[in-house]
């Protein structure tokens, strides 16, 4: 990865964070938007968007949750959330809302970096693949599912569903193999990557929305199933 071609928005009204983040991204080759406030990042990523953007949840004139149901509105930007330890609520909160990952503070800067980096190959896995001339045609087809991985689209009954990278992920993880269980642990290796720990819940959270948003095209959506105590599956057709 050439952390040269990405473009990365930093939100967040702790300067002291906000500068010590920005320096630790340029040095490792990125280039960074800074902004102090929710509603000044709000005008500045619809107008110049960016590849990621990482937002506090605490903020001035708009919060973090508000700024990213704004944003979702508009764009299926890769978001990371900060979030400190006592704010579960808020953490789950932005998630149903379409974050794709949050970190606790007090945090390790490698540790936002490396969430960066993962969150970044995992965007990167949607996009055109190109292998001696031949662009891979990256579609799946599971029924009335069409994923397709090069527009990063996903559609029901021919209609659009409009997901983030890791809604994406996971429900391709999931119809890739009908009938067959992904635990919970199988389903963060392939949304996040191996070597990532993330909390059950937040894949719990994540499938809540995925099927939301399929519900609100087609109220009856019931091809994800829950096993309890297991993971969930894909129903065969």
């Amino acid at each position: 990865m050439e952390a040269g071609k990405y473009v990365i928005a930093l939100v967040d009204d702790d300067r002291n964070i906000l500068t010590s983040v920005f320096m630790m991204l340029e040095a490792d080759g990125f280039a960074v938007q800074t902004y102090t406030d929710g509603e000044s990042a709000l005008q500045g990523l619809l107008s110049r968007p960016v590849d990621l953007a990482v937002l506090d949840i605490k903020m001035p004139r708009m919060d973090g949750i508000e700024l990213l149901q704004r944003l979702r509105s508009r764009s299926q930007m890769p978001v990371i959330m900060l979030s400190s330890k006592d704010e579960e609520i808020d953490q789950l909160m932005g998630l149903r809302l379409g974050a794709d990952d949050y970190i606790t503070k007090p945090f390790s800067q490698r540790l936002l970096l490396e969430r960066i980096r993962a969150l970044l190959r995992r965007n990167d896995v949607n996009k055109t693949e190109v292998e001696g001339g031949a662009v891979a045609s990256g579609v799946v087809v599971r029924g009335s599912l069409t994923l397709d991985d090069l527009r990063h689209q996903c559609r029901w009954n021919n209609e659009d569903i409009q997901l983030t990278v890791t809604e994406f992920l996971l429900t391709k993880a999931l119809a890739m193999r009908p009938g067959l269980v992904k635990s919970r642990d199988q389903l963060i290796d392939a949304a996040y990557g191996e070597n990532i720990y993330v909390d059950d819940r937040t894949i719990d959270s994540h499938i809540k929305r995925i099927r939301k948003k399929f519900r609100q095209v087609d109220p009856e959506f019931n091809k994800i199933e829950t096993l309890y105590g297991i993971g969930y599956r894909y129903k065969e057709d």
